[in-house]
């Protein structure tokens, strides 16, 4: 395991470098990897392990609509492709990636099949940290582990098929084999991560349930939202308003971010933008600050997850789920960004080649202006 300087502070890390897919593939040789639920993490994690060459099943409800993508997907039933519990017995390793809410539901069959020497694979801490709750309790004679891809499973199998990897978490919360460490750093380069850090089960789900409902979703569509009406109110056209509240940061500033860090991109912009940035920020964070420390405690303290329990375990979920998503839809908003994301160059069709030709010079023309003064 590698020791990294993170800002100040060390960090055990697995890297590629010092676990290599071929050590991957020795570790999980003999095992039968069996990808419990095909919804959100499972299609990205079982194609990406079954490409890297590992002995993976899936256990889905037969005749479901992910059975069928399953399917889609050249799992074969019979052969890799089983209901729940037949993939139970059969794997060795199960990794159980329903949503929390069916985890709860599944629990006792999974119990039954947890035969000692067996590994339970999770990728989110949830179940194991509020086992007052959840009533998941695992039997001592299994590993238990996880490895949390920090992005949606439809991510995790973009970026490998690019040929990149999605950073993940990693955590050990029972080693009942001895070998719970190299089944987990074999598991996490297998499904495609980029490296591994190290932390606990408590960590990840505390941090997890923080960043969904603070700067990855939440507060971001909170941001959005309001940033983009104060610029409809003071009579700004929904065009403007949306790409000078989400275009511009998703298309152009994110991605730069990403390659080179906040500091690079305050460098990289026109004077006027990086003042007005460095003047802000911090009366931002001031004002966030108390929503997040609030946040956090309502997730420490479990109310957080017994609200997910609850509102998810309700035979209406779906129907409620909708209703909330459809809010978001049909606001002016995101029908905006509907009609934005239909205009970007990718995404159009030229009529003839001398139309593509000049159409693509004005793009390059307009990107290079945008350049030379960011904001």
């Amino acid at each position: 395991m590698a020791k990294l300087n993170f800002g100040g502070t060390e960090e055990n890390v697995v890297t590629r470098e010092e676990f290599p897919l071929s050590k991957a593939q020795q570790v999980l040789k003999n095992e039968t990897v069996a990808v419990i639920g095909y919804g959100v993490q499972g299609p990205g994690q079982a194609l990406n392990q079954r490409d890297n060459g590992i002995n993976v099943i899936v256990g889905q409800r037969k005749d479901s609509k992910t059975w069928d993508k399953a399917i889609r997907d050249g799992f074969v039933p019979g052969e890799t492709l089983f209901e729940i519990e037949e993939a139970l017995q059969r794997g060795t390793i199960i990794c159980y990636l329903l949503s929390d809410a069916a985890q709860i539901a599944l629990w006792p069959t999974v119990k039954k099949h947890l035969t000692p020497g067996k590994a339970l694979y999770f990728s989110h801490g949830f179940g194991i940290t509020f086992n007052e709750q959840t009533g998941i309790v695992p039997p001592k004679d299994v590993d238990v582990f996880l490895v949390a891809p920090k992005g949606s499973g439809t991510s995790l199998r973009r970026m490998f098929l690019q040929g990149r990897g999605l950073n993940s978490s990693y955590a050990i919360f029972q080693d009942a084999t001895g070998k719970a460490f190299e089944r987990v750093a074999a598991l996490g380069i297998a499904v495609g991560s980029g490296y591994l850090f190290e932390t606990d089960f408590k960590k990840e789900v505390y941090s997890d349930l923080t960043g969904e409902r603070g700067t990855l979703m939440g507060a971001i569509q909170g941001i959005f939202a309001a940033q983009y009406q104060v610029l409809r109110d003071k009579g700004h056209s929904p065009s403007e308003a949306f790409n000078e509240t989400v275009e511009e940061l998703t298309q152009s500033l994110m991605p730069l971010v990403a390659e080179n860090g906040m500091d690079w991109m305050y460098g990289n912009c026109s004077t006027t933008a990086q003042r007005g940035a460095l003047d802000w920020w911090k009366k931002f964070r001031d004002a966030t600050a108390p929503v997040f420390k609030e946040l956090y405690e309502s997730v420490a303290t479990g109310k957080e997850s017994q609200r997910s329990i609850d509102s998810n375990s309700k035979a209406d979920y779906r129907e409620k789920l909708e209703e909330e998503l459809k809010e978001l839809r049909e606001s002016e908003l995101w029908q905006t960004g509907k009609t934005v994301r239909s205009l970007r160059p990718e995404n159009q069709k030229p009529a003839i080649a001398g139309d593509a030709t000049s159409s693509t010079k004005e793009v390059f023309r307009k990107q290079a202006l945008k350049e030379e003064s960011v904001g």
